[in-house]
């Protein structure tokens, strides 16, 4: 039997109303307070966008990284759907997120791939830029599917 690979290109179509769709079905509420919007979809994974907030910022003048790290989980959440072609029950295992630089203030954009979907196991990275297009955040996730 051959080894499963990344972003099978069969799967159904996903738009961006499934991605919003998506995050208005299955995240908890105070994820969706976050206000994350679908801004492109491709065979890969999806991007999102973290719309800017005064409440993310911490009492460094930063956003905190609680906020940052649940968008990048949410996205690649959604990537996995995008590429099963539906949203499907999972779990993070593993979240691992290096902080590169500060966001102040205005959109991030969230950028999830899809690296290896398995049977069971999916395996992704995100990346987190800020309103000046410079990498903010980079973070790499397993999943179990459920």
């Amino acid at each position: 039997m051959p080894e499963p690979t990344s972003a099978p290109t069969a799967a159904p179509a996903f738009t961006l109303a499934d991605v919003d769709a998506t995050l208005e079905r299955v995240l908890a509420p105070w994820v969706r307070q976050l206000g994350l919007r679908a801004e492109a979809v491709d065979d890969q994974g999806v991007t999102l966008r973290l719309p800017f907030n005064e409440s993310f910022r911490h009492a460094g003048g930063v956003v905190c990284g609680q906020v940052l790290m649940s968008a990048a989980d949410t996205a690649m959440i959604v990537a996995i759907s995008r590429v099963l072609g539906e949203f499907r029950p999972m779990t993070t295992v593993s979240l691992t997120t290096n902080f590169m630089r500060p966001v102040i203030d205005g959109d991030v954009r969230v950028r999830a791939n899809v690296l290896r979907l398995g049977k069971t196991v999916v395996f992704g990275e995100i990346e987190l830029t800020g309103t000046d297009g410079k990498l903010a955040v980079q973070a790499t996730t397993t999943y179990a599917l459920l």
